[in-house]
């Protein structure tokens, strides 16, 4: 009975998830153990490439200032919504799954890097830890919280709508730039919505992602932080410029 099991998760054998589990939880904490390395590794090869492109001061200006570098830099920032196709149909054939999420991730990472190039240090590092401290207070909670019967399946639609607002109001700023003061309530407004994206997922990869789905399942949360981190960078960033 699952009343009678004792939880454990070092030996992969505990106690279920959420009320109501029909799977071995064995089973699903192995999954959730994989997304979350999968996440690790995506987050280290972000902080690397990154710091290469913040340190390499040549490459950040041959991207921003010369019209081949701005071709390049256009590229790597659709490169990852290209890699989006392919994933959508090989997610479940290894390994080429893995190289297409590693060459998301690797896109990904140059645009990170090129955002924070131009970024002061100590922005950067307030960012960094407060996104740190965000995401696994917010895994925490979302785990107890499911331990004891709560659903977050309900942001869903709440965050989709939200989402889409936010995009319209990032477009507007790119035609008609509104100052610091709206750059400061977007990045407000983007922290809050993927806070709730963070626990949405959270809560999706608990109970609801397959085991084939771990691709996408690690595209979900690694997107989550990093679109984290980017809203607070961008807060700390026009409260610096203040």
């Amino acid at each position: 009975m699952w009343g009678e099991s004792k939880t454990d998760v070092e030996s992969g054998t505990s106690e279920p998830l959420y009320p109501m589990m029909l799977e071995a939880p064995e089973l699903r904490w192995a999954f959730i153990r994989k997304i979350y390395s999968v996440v690790a590794v995506q987050l280290i090869l972000t902080v690397v490439v990154a710091a290469f492109v913040v340190s390499s001061r040549p490459v950040s200006t041959f991207l921003t200032t010369t019209t081949a570098g701005l071709c390049v830099y256009i590229l790597i920032i659709l490169t990852p919504f290209i890699m989006l196709w392919p994933l959508r149909y090989y997610y479940q054939r290894h390994p080429v799954n893995l190289i297409l999420l590693g060459v998301f991730t690797l896109a990904l990472s140059f645009s990170v890097g090129l955002t924070c190039a131009y970024t002061s240090g100590k922005v950067i590092l307030e960012a960094a830890i407060v996104t740190a401290v965000v995401v696994v207070s917010l895994t925490l909670y979302t785990f107890w919280a499911v331990r004891r019967g709560q659903d977050f399946n309900f942001l869903g639609p709440f965050l989709y709508g939200s989402l889409t607002a936010l995009i319209v109001f990032g477009f507007i700023q790119i035609f008609f730039p509104l100052g610091g003061i709206a750059e400061m309530i977007y990045g407000c407004l983007a922290s809050v919505i993927f806070c709730g994206y963070i626990v949405y997922d959270t809560d999706n990869i608990i109970k609801r992602y397959s085991y084939d789905e771990y691709i996408w399942a690690s595209v979900s949360l690694y997107l989550d932080i990093l679109n984290l981190f980017l809203a607070l960078l961008k807060i700390f960033a026009a409260s610096n410029r203040r």
